[in-house]
């Protein structure tokens, strides 16, 4: 049974700089891609980007929907987002959701159409389109890669809200221990 890490939080570096590509396809890669399946469904997710669980390393996984309902579960390597041109582009304005911001979700207008391209676990060239959830997905989880976060395209007003409440949820009371 694959082992099951942590998610990493906002504000941790490692989500905020660029992730370092692939260069070796072989057991430690699988290893890396196991232990993050188990990690996402153990959070609830739809995706997971390597950096999430501390790894640096530019991998991420997904299990989700697409438009039309049909699922679909992979892992894409060394991924290179592409999405329609600005004047065909339809936004879909979905609340968006991120397990290294637990508890928090905005709206969020992005294409409802992507294609990512990389390369499965063990190396061969992949291709994975998707519509509705699974384009989101794929924006989404290919940005983690690149150091951002979903709340990083928010406006900067949305932006310090959902902060604001994810650090009122995540605070904790310290109470002086009785003398």
């Amino acid at each position: 049974m694959a082992e099951v890490r942590p998610i990493v939080h906002v504000g941790d570096p490692v989500l905020h700089h660029p992730c370092e590509p692939v260069t070796r396809f072989d057991d430690e890669l699988a290893a890396l891609v196991a232990a993050m399946f188990a990690s996402m469904y153990a959070a609830e997710g739809v995706g997971l980007a390597a950096n999430q669980i501390g790894v640096p390393l530019r991998v991420f996984v997904y299990d989700c929907p697409d438009a039309d309902g049909r699922h679909h579960k992979g892992v894409v390597v060394n991924p290179t987002l592409e999405l329609p041109e600005i004047g065909e582009r339809r936004l879909d304005a979905d609340d968006e959701g991120c397990l290294s911001v637990p508890g928090q979700y905005a709206p969020l207008p992005r294409p409802d159409h992507a294609r990512v391209h990389g390369f499965d676990a063990a190396g061969d060239p992949v291709t994975v389109e998707g519509t509705g959830l699974l384009a989101r997905c794929l924006q989404h989880e290919t940005d983690h890669l690149d150091g951002h976060l979903y709340i990083d395209r928010l406006p900067a007003k949305r932006r310090k809200q959902v902060l604001a409440a994810y650090r009122e949820a995540h605070s904790t009371i310290v109470e002086t221990p009785p003398l």
